[in-house]
């Protein structure tokens, strides 16, 4: 990746095409922001419902007052906190965000990308980029510009290559329109992180009438069948399904890292909750490639980052 690259995506932009960029979250699919065919473009490439709204990407805070209609305290406190990083901040619409990108809504979802390659093209660009994960809607996210190649291929204009995602799940998001900021998505910025800074609760509104990305039922799904157990069944449960013909993958916490298990494919998961946020849509991919048609894991502890991913994995567990 030269800074050509970033000057080439930056035109493609401009010319109402599609570029994929790095995040450190997971892969965007990026439209300019502003152009409404290019936003339907997104919607069409992704398969993704019309009214789901998408994330809009800028370069820094001091541009939020640019794209949405007024910055309350609590989301600039924010926004000065925790950008660039992986946390999205939904407020009122202002009148550069078409309603094609915000599904119709007057709110608007906003976060600054902690990537370099992201920024330089944002900053090349001199706009915002309209961008949800570079997938077909409801599937894995993709986590590295091979991912996005494989499964979007043509129908993209330009890959930026910016090596894997650091983060590896998709941003928090928070309502910030009103006086108590709630979460509408976990991700990778922690609600006791939010807390901290907020000193005050910071509520679930996960099942509020507030339309965000990743709200579905069925996201983030392997084309493998997820099944969720209490950790101390993955082994029992697996072995039956293998045992019914099934070709199993498990995903092994490492309370269980020596436990012998008969299965089609192990993935052993890491200690750590960052390491296993990072790896997550990658080991479901794994297991895909590896011919698994049922996939066994468990919920981690619902604490920092391990609440993001056991909302992933309830999603990828969903009704297809």
């Amino acid at each position: 990746m030269t800074s050509s690259d970033i000057v080439k995506a930056a035109g493609v932009l401009r010319a109402g095409g599609l570029v994929a960029l790095p995040t450190e979250t997971v892969y965007g699919l990026g439209a300019n922001a502003e152009d409404p065919a290019a936003v339907a473009r997104v919607f069409q490439v992704k398969g993704r419902p019309p009214t789901h709204p998408l994330i809009i990407h800028i370069s820094g805070a001091e541009r939020l007052g640019d794209w949405v209609a007024d910055v309350p305290a609590t989301a600039r406190l924010l926004a000065e906190r925790f950008w660039p990083g992986p946390l999205t901040l939904v407020l009122r619409r202002g009148h550069r965000v078409p309603l094609e990108a915000t599904g119709g809504l007057e709110t608007v979802a906003v976060r600054v990308p902690d990537h370099p390659v992201a920024l330089a093209l944002l900053s090349e660009f001199g706009g915002a980029v309209a961008a949800p994960s570079a997938n077909r809607f409801g599937s894995v996210s993709p986590t590295t510009a091979d991912h996005v190649r494989a499964e979007l291929g043509d129908a993209v204009d330009f890959v930026l290559d910016g090596g894997p995602c650091t983060v590896g799940v998709e941003s928090t998001i928070v309502d910030a329109t009103g006086e108590a900021p709630s979460i509408l998505r976990p991700g990778g910025v922690t609600r006791e992180d939010l807390e901290a800074v907020l000193g005050m609760p910071v509520a679930d509104g996960s099942t509020s009438r507030v339309r965000v990305p990743g709200q579905h039922p069925s996201h983030y799904a392997p084309a493998a069948k997820v099944v969720l157990v209490e950790p101390e069944k993955i082994v029992v449960e697996a072995e039956l399904a293998q045992d019914q013909g099934h070709r199993v993958g498990v995903f092994l916490p490492p309370t269980l890292a020596d436990a012998p298990v008969k299965a089609h494919a192990v993935v052993a998961l890491p200690d750590s909750m960052a390491a296993y946020a990072r790896g997550l849509y990658g080991y479901l991919r794994e297991l895909d490639q590896r011919g698994c048609d049922l996939i066994v894991a468990s919920l981690p502890a619902e604490r920092g980052l391990g609440l993001a991913i056991a909302n992933r994995l309830r999603r990828a567990a969903g009704p297809r």
